[in-house]
């Protein structure tokens, strides 16, 4: 049987619940910093993330409110709210979603290689990895916004990805949790599971996912399949991760 290699996982909202709890606030923060009228309740920032990436973010709300900015000073922006959400996670604010140590940790054992694939900056990401996962060390390399010019929804992050890996597609999956992840990773003909966040999202119509869940689950809490093979257990783990891949026709018995 073809078993799994590597998994490529997404950082925000799929590893931790982030941005309702850390980059929101740090825009908000960040405007206020810098004198601007501007402030982003929830509702307002759950529309943006279709916008993918800090910078573009400010840009476009910019230009839909015709407050027309200059890129000097959405330069300026960003690099406020990223002082305020590193910040943020010096707090120890943030946590892992629910399952998602326990099965970093099982591909860990099984010498299954991860990666992440993230519209971050690398200094963010860095600092959050730290945070949460401390002296263990379980993903080999990152890619960041620092690491591409095109960002997902585009699928060069996970091109450069599988590159960099040197995995076989069918040997991989990834973990997204947002239209323009999962638009990107298919895009770069990746297994896909789509783990909701926080972030009430409607998977676009066209995208054809094989896996959707409501989380990883742990033996308290059992993951709810929306779409994909049956759990064996409670959770997802290494062994449901192959019979994905096999049901899903990416792998062969």
């Amino acid at each position: 049987m073809t078993l799994l290699k590597g998994v490529y996982w997404d950082l925000d909202g799929t590893i931790a619940n982030t941005e309702l709890e850390a980059h929101l606030p740090a825009f908000n923060e960040s405007f206020k910093d810098l004198g601007i009228n501007w402030y982003w309740d929830p509702i307002t920032y759950i529309k943006l993330l279709k916008v993918n990436g800090g910078k573009k973010r400010i840009s476009y709300f910019s230009k839909t409110t015709n407050s027309n900015i200059s890129n000097d000073l959405v330069i300026r922006i960003h690099e406020r709210k990223q002082f305020h959400y590193l910040e943020s996670i010096k707090r120890n604010n943030l946590k892992l979603k629910e399952g998602v140590g326990r099965l970093i940790k099982e591909l860990y054992e099984k010498k299954v290689r991860q990666f992440i694939v993230t519209s971050s900056s690398k200094k963010q990401v860095n600092a959050l990895i730290n945070s949460l996962f401390g002296d263990f060390k379980p993903f080999e390399f990152i890619i960041s916004s620092d690491d591409v010019e095109l960002h997902k929804p585009n699928p060069l992050p996970y091109l450069k990805a599988i590159q960099q890996s040197g995995i076989r597609i069918n040997q991989s999956i990834v973990f997204e949790d947002s239209n323009p992840g999962i638009n990107s990773s298919l895009a770069a003909k990746l297994p896909t599971i789509f783990v909701h966040s926080n972030i009430p999202t409607k998977i676009d119509s066209y995208l054809k996912l094989n896996c959707v869940i409501d989380s990883l689950g742990n033996d308290n809490r059992v993951s709810n399949v929306i779409k994909g093979p049956k759990l064996d257990r409670n959770y997802i783990d290494y062994s449901y991760l192959n019979k994905f891949l096999i049901s899903s026709g990416y792998a062969k018995n």
